[in-house]
């Protein structure tokens, strides 16, 4: 693991934040996952242009700017020195007294932290996934804009949570109208009648880097690709069922709620991994160094 901190690389063991940061105390922050392929950084500038509107979005300032984020992204990168990479990049309010008044911060705090990820085994990779739908309700955006990667997860931790303790891998979020949202950490899509099918914005999901490349990828491969509202109705009607993200990239969803769904083959998801590898072999920002 490689961290930046406040300005510069630090070694793991004193990469530490005071307790009174914002960030620790209310959630009151945003964040970026990225991913390096073949030594480059996939889709930065996508990142940090979503980076820099959640920040607008929550009046934060971004430390040295986006210039700042994507210098302390690549030398974390380049620090970490690997062929392939998870990074997480962290924008927190910074310290301040106890009381949830942001105005109380008088500076923002940046990090970045570079390291291995691994989110599913290969067996459950070839199996595919399990799902359960969540009792917890995605918020609606005039509660919280899900739009905004903030550092407040506890709605998708507490998804995740519930899987796990009910034995499946990965939660369904569904919105107060019943329609999809998204998993607990990642865009979900699914293949119906021949046509390649995601939820919007509008409906709780995240604007995806790796689901906006997949629907750009669709676009390429000539297969049909749609936002529309979905409900579970919907995936066990679906030839296929995947999910996708720059932790997980893409990954099969083989059951929702102890029924199978998605089918034995997965003709689309195969043809867009092919299509997306060879993305990440030509596509991204150097580490260079």
């Amino acid at each position: 693991m490689k961290v930046w901190l406040d300005g510069g690389l630090v070694e793991e063991a004193e990469a530490r934040v005071p307790v009174t940061d914002h960030g620790f105390l209310y959630g009151d922050g945003i964040f970026e996952g990225m991913r390096v392929y073949h030594r480059k950084l996939f889709r930065l500038e996508d990142h940090l242009a979503r980076l820099a509107t959640a920040a607008r979005a929550l009046a934060l300032e971004i430390p040295g700017g986006v210039d700042g984020a994507r210098q302390a992204v690549l030398e974390t990168a380049r620090a970490f020195d690997q062929d392939e990479a998870y990074l997480r990049l962290i924008v927190s309010r910074g310290e301040g007294p106890l009381g949830v008044d942001p105005t109380t911060c008088p500076r923002s705090r940046l990090v970045c932290i570079a390291d291995d990820v691994r989110i599913y085994s290969d067996e459950k990779m070839h199996a595919g996934i399990s799902l359960i739908t969540s009792s917890w309700r995605r918020p609606s955006a005039d509660v919280l804009d899900p739009r905004v990667k903030s550092l407040n997860y506890l709605n998708n931790a507490m998804a995740k949570l519930e899987a796990r303790q009910r034995g499946a891998d990965e939660a369904l979020l569904l919105n107060a109208a019943g329609h999809i949202a998204e998993a607990s950490v990642a865009n979900l899509f699914a293949v119906r009648e021949g046509k390649l099918l995601t939820p919007p914005a509008t409906d709780g999901a995240l604007e995806g880097i790796t689901r906006r490349s997949i629907l750009e990828l669709a676009a390429q491969e000539g297969l049909p690709a749609e936002e529309r509202s979905l409900g579970r109705f919907d995936l066990f009607a679906a030839s296929e069922v995947f999910l996708t993200g720059s932790g997980a990239r893409i990954v099969p969803v083989g059951s929702l709620d102890g029924r199978p769904i998605g089918g034995s083959t997965r003709p689309v998801m195969d043809q867009l991994s092919l299509a997306f590898g060879r993305l990440t072999e030509e596509a991204g920002t150097p580490l260079g160094g």
